[in-house]
This record gives C-alpha cells, structure tokens and sequence, in this order.
C-alpha cells in the first residue's frame, strides 16, 4: 500500500517545455537576437544536455546555468554575454505557470488520500517563482528542491536527505512519479522506492532504467496506486 508520494515538478506538474519556449523568446529579443523556431528548438536541446550531464555528476549547476547560453551563442554565431542573458532568462520564467492536464485535479485528488512531496532538480529561484504562481504548495507536506538539499537527483543522498525530514517514512511504502527516466526514475532506483514513469508522448522505454510503473495520462496515477498492496 502506498503512502508517500514524490512528484517532480517540470513536465509531470508544469509544463516547462512553453514556459522555457516563452521566457527564451522573450530573453532573446532583449538581446537583439531574432527567436526563430529552431533557435528555440535548439537551445532546449542544449540545456536538456546540460541537465543531464549535471545529473551524471559531471558538472556543477553553476556550469549549467552558464554553459547552455555559451553553446548556444557559439552555434548560432553571436556573441552576448552568457551572464547576463542567464539573469533575463531567469527572471522571466520564474514568472508565471502552465499546468501538465489533468495536473490540478490529480494533486487536490491525492492530496486528500496520499503524502504528497515535491522533488526538483531546477533552479531555486525559478522554482520557487513558478510554485507560488501555480499556488499548489498547499497540496504538499514539503517541498524539495536539490539546490536547498546540497543534492541533485538522481543521486541517493538526495533521496536520503529528503526521507529523513519525513516522520514515520517507509521506503516500502513510497513511489516516485516523473516524466525523467535519467532523474525520476533512475533517483527512485537508487533510493530503492517504487518508480512510475510519466510518458504522455509514448516514447520507448530503456531496460537499463526499468520503471515498476508506466503511466500516460495524469488521470491514470490515483487509480494506479489505489492498485498497489
């Protein structure tokens, strides 16, 4: 039976695919530079890369916040300051949210029946602007951000840090539900807790990071975990 529930936050609960699409294009008209769809597409490309390598271990987060506009400018043949364009992008995707469908329903849903916990890898500040924005901190017993544990996911200590603030914790009886099979999943395999992939767009799963649990819509996850004995 399940009692702990860890949610990630981007593109499990908000959609962070538009918001980052939308505070790219407006950060790159400041800096003069024209928004294409591939410029977009591109960028995205790259800070997902980035984010990865952060979750292997191989760079900093500082690294991250500032390597992804150097290899970005690099590419597209511009010169701009990576500092600088770090704090406009900051700055406006930390304003506003757009929910994941079904996001709203599903935590006032579980809020009621299940422990709920937020665990993120991103930026603080963005994180902590886009939550307050999206007013959904009521629906949480506490919220975990990497940048505040000293931890990334998918790391263990991560995990420990956040399960020891939790009184009465029981691995067995705690899952972790993201659309990130290098973060998510692979953080609650390390953790040793149940693991459900969140994969709306039905992409391929990989047998060298097995989720216990594959859901593709929202809806499905109370369901799912009423399932579980």
């Amino acid at each position: 039976m399940i009692e702990f529930v860890f949610l990630d936050l981007d593109d499990t609960i908000l959609d962070f695919h538009k918001a980052e699409a939308l505070a790219l294009g407006d950060t790159l008209r400041v800096l003069d530079i024209e928004p294409t769809a591939e410029r977009l597409t591109l960028y995205s490309r790259i800070n997902a890369e980035q984010w990865r390598r952060l979750e292997a271990g191989e760079i900093t987060r500082a690294q991250v916040l500032t390597t992804r506009f150097a290899r970005f400018f690099d590419i597209i043949g511009v010169q701009r300051s990576c500092d600088k364009a770090q704090r406009l992008y900051e700055a406006r995707l930390s304003k506003g949210h757009y929910f994941i469908v079904g996001a709203e329903e599903m935590l006032q849903s579980l809020s009621n029946r299940y422990a709920l916990y937020l665990v993120s890898n991103g930026n603080l500040r963005v994180q902590q602007g886009r939550l307050k924005s999206a007013d959904i901190g009521r629906y949480f017993r506490a919220m975990f951000i990497s940048e505040q544990l000293g931890a990334d996911k998918p790391s263990r200590v991560f995990f420990d840090h956040c399960f020891a603030q939790i009184p009465g914790f029981c691995r067995e009886r705690a899952i972790i539900v993201g659309d990130s099979l290098t973060s998510d999943i692979r953080g609650g395999i390390n953790a040793s807790i149940r693991t459900c992939w969140f994969n709306p767009h039905g992409k391929p799963a990989d047998s060298e990071t097995p989720a216990d649990y594959e859901i593709h819509a929202l809806r499905e996850l109370e369901p799912l975990l009423r399932s579980i004995e």
